[in-house]
Parts: C-alpha cells; sequence; structure tokens
C-alpha cells in the first residue's frame, strides 16, 4: 500500500469517527438552544405561520375563551383593519380598549369609527395613547384630551408605555408623570398605566403604584405579579376574534361583570374614586 492510500484510508476512518461525534454535538446544542429559547422560537413559528395563512382568513376563527375569568375583552387600533364589532360582541368581548394617539403628532386613522362601532355593539369601550418617551409629555397628553371625547360610562384613559428607545430613565418616569397626571385632571377620573412585564419590572415598578395597571405577559399560566398589583391582563398577542380578520390582543379582567362595571366613568357630580 502506498503512503498516500495509507493516509486516504486514515482519513476515511477518522472521518466515520469524527462525523457521528460533530452530528451528536449539534444535536445536544440544538436541544439546548432550543430549551432555553422555546417560547421566543414557537412565538415566531406562530407568526411565520399567521402571516402565512392571513390572505386565507375569513375573520370567522376563535380562540377560546381563557378559563378561570368571567370578563373578557380586546384592544385594537388601525391595523386590525375593518372590524365587524357585532360579531366581536357575540364572541363574549365585554370590553375594548381602542388605539386614539401616539406620540404628540399622530392619530390612528380608525379611531373614530372603532369608538363608535364598539358602543354601538353594546361593548364597553375605552381609549388609550401610546407614549414616546423621548417627546414632550404634556404635548402628548394634549393631543389624547383634543382627540378622545371620554364621557360617563366610558372606561378610563390608559396610557401605554412599553416603548424601550428612551435617553434617560428618570426623564421617562417625569414624562409619565406628568401625562398621567394632565389627563386624570382632565377627565377627573384616575388613568389605568399599561405595559408588559418585563418593562414594567424594570422600569416601572414602584413607581406608579397608586394607578391600575393593566399587564401584558404572554406565554404564563397567570401573571407572576401579585393578584393585587393588576386589574388587567392581556394573556396573548395572537389571538382570534370573529369579527377581526387577523390577530388581535386578547385580555382578562380581574373580577366579575360588576366590577367592570364599576371601573366605568361616573356620572358627572360624582367621584371616580367612590366606586
Amino acid at each position: 500500500m502506498t503512503a498516500s492510500r495509507r493516509s486516504r484510508s486514515g482519513f476515511r476512518l477518522v472521518w466515520r469517527r469524527v462525523l457521528p461525534l460533530a452530528f451528536l454535538a449539534l444535536l445536544v446544542g440544538s436541544l439546548v438552544f432550543y430549551w432555553r429559547h422555546q417560547r421566543q422560537l414557537n412565538r415566531y413559528v406562530r407568526r411565520v405561520y399567521a402571516s402565512f395563512i392571513s390572505p386565507h382568513l375569513t375573520g370567522r376563527e376563535r380562540t377560546p375563551l381563557l378559563a378561570g375569568y368571567s370578563v373578557h375583552g380586546i384592544d385594537v387600533s388601525a391595523y386590525q383593519g375593518r372590524i365587524d364589532w357585532g360579531q366581536v360582541a357575540g364572541h363574549k368581548v365585554r370590553f375594548a380598549f381602542i388605539k386614539a394617539t401616539e406620540g404628540v403628532t399622530l392619530h390612528d386613522a380608525r379611531f373614530k369609527r372603532n369608538w363608535q362601532g364598539a358602543q354601538a355593539a353594546g361593548i364597553y369601550r375605552g381609549a388609550y395613547h401610546y407614549f414616546q418617551p423621548n417627546y414632550d409629555a404634556t404635548r402628548q397628553a394634549s393631543l389624547f384630551t383634543r382627540t378622545v371625547p371620554l364621557a360617563p360610562g366610558d372606561l378610563p384613559p390608559v396610557l401605554d408605555v412599553e416603548h424601550a428607545e428612551f435617553h434617560d430613565v428618570a426623564q421617562m418616569r417625569r414624562g409619565v408623570a406628568t401625562w398621567l397626571r394632565l389627563v386624570e385632571r382632565h377627565y377627573g377620573v384616575r388613568p389605568i398605566l399599561y405595559s408588559n412585564y418585563s418593562f414594567y419590572k424594570r422600569h416601572l415598578a414602584g413607581h406608579f403604584d397608586k394607578y391600575p395597571l393593566w399587564l401584558a405577559h404572554y406565554e404564563v399560566e397567570s401573571p407572576v405579579l401579585p393578584r393585587e398589583k393588576w386589574i388587567i391582563w392581556q394573556h396573548s398577542d395572537e389571538a382570534y376574534v370573529p369579527g377581526i380578520r387577523g390577530t388581535v390582543d386578547f385580555n382578562v379582567f380581574q373580577g366579575n361583570f360588576q366590577r367592570l362595571l364599576a371601573l366605568r366613568i361616573p356620572p358627572r357630580g360624582r367621584s371616580a374614586r367612590a366606586n
């Protein structure tokens, strides 16, 4: 046997030994990576699938209501497109928060029709503002109050705080406090603060405890925060509700229907805090 043939034979022998070990290492590494990031990966796969099937949706798809809660609701924006609010109400949706404004100039293109449609369908409605931390909070509050005609019987205003790009956390908190204070003064009712779990724990916890909390926390059986810390739980951002073609955020209210009614803006002359 020549030296070159012995060399080739030895290389093939080493390769046959190394290849199974490399494959095993790759398999183990992949399983470990999936175990650590399975929630994010599963969400990504579901999002890709939802995008693939979206052209074929009918608007009649439905996600089962979350067990253990009696009051269910959604939150919507122009992203959901045209909504058949009568069908939405037929899926036992009792409340809806509707995007009104964002930053200092943006009006949601479908706010007015959603605002009117929800009320016509008998769904208790509220409005929210998406907070941009790097813009003036007073102007943001003014944009919201000029846009949203909250009246007795409506749900309190909501400030959505989750934008991760800001220059200084103390400045961001001051802006949030300013918006909440000005909007409460305008409507005479304490606003609700909305945020996702990680952002809330990192930047807001302990600073706005007097405001009711609407918490977004997905892929969990129940929120990690104690029940006395929150009043609404957004448990999914990829639900299907008849009347909406595509996905929508799904929420539950902590309490029965009478407690939801007590949360509404009271008739003029009565204190909101009396409820």
